[in-house]
């Protein structure tokens, strides 16, 4: 059974859900995945509570309040992961980004395996993209600052991400717009950055904050999704990955 970790957005963890149900579209009830859940809504304020440090949690350490906001994170984290490892899932995916900041220290304290979102994107472009061609990331300020994904593209990538003054009129807006319900907002929010990607020469963009492909796909069909060559939507990824784990 597939435990699923949500709440970072409401909206992010129920997409997820869909994408799982569309993978398996056309069988039976039965042949559907088993899968719980946790609309985990109370978890902290994930770009909020990394504060002003960048990319090394041993800096965040000689900040005494940073720590006390990261803890807190993780033990909300903690005490989801631990429902869906008491209900028998088999392994955890969490449908946030920058939630993967907390990944080494929980996956520490969990007996089952979390599926790490930013991994399994950085694989698939490893089969799909060019090694060093520049790779667009459009994801809150949080994922950027601590570089979540730069973990694992940057020696085999240059990643770009947008800049200022588009992060904060752009990216924000969008992912803000979407956790408020209005996603035709959040899709004419969005479109300039996307230009500045596309201008740059980004060969792929990362849709880096699970806002961003309801902002972006919302009015699209799957199959037009599905055969996108530019975007890498990350809750689509890890949903082929939990199957694929699943069937194991």
């Amino acid at each position: 059974m597939i435990g699923i970790l949500g709440g970072m957005g409401t909206q992010a963890g129920l997409d997820f859900c869909n994408k799982l149900a569309v993978l398996n579209r056309g069988k039976i009830d039965q042949e559907y995945p088993l899968f719980v859940l946790y609309n985990k809504s109370n978890i902290p304020g994930r770009p909020e509570s990394i504060g002003t440090q960048t990319k090394n949690l041993s800096n965040l350490n000689t900040n005494k309040s940073n720590k006390t906001k990261y803890n807190k994170v993780l033990k909300s984290l903690l005490e989801g992961c631990k429902l869906l490892e008491k209900n028998k899932c088999k392994f955890i995916v969490i449908p946030c980004n920058t939630a993967h900041y907390w990944f080494d220290d929980l996956q520490k304290k969990i007996n089952i395996p979390i599926i790490n979102m930013p991994k399994e994107v950085f694989k698939f472009t490893k089969k799909n993209c060019k090694k060093n061609s520049k790779v667009g990331l459009l994801a809150t300020e949080g994922t950027l600052k601590t570089g979540v994904y730069n973990k694992f593209f940057d020696q085999s990538y240059q990643l770009v991400n947008p800049s200022e003054n588009l992060q904060k009129n752009s990216v924000n807006k969008a992912i803000k717009f979407v956790k408020m319900g209005n996603v035709r907002a959040a899709e004419k929010a969005i479109k300039p950055t996307i230009k500045y990607l596309l201008k740059m020469k980004c060969k792929k963009i990362i849709l880096g904050c699970t806002e961003l492909p309801i902002a972006i796909f919302a009015f699209k069909s799957f199959k037009n999704i599905k055969s996108s060559k530019i975007f890498l939507d990350p809750n689509l990824i890890l949903a082929h990955s939990a199957m694929q784990k699943h069937k194991r």
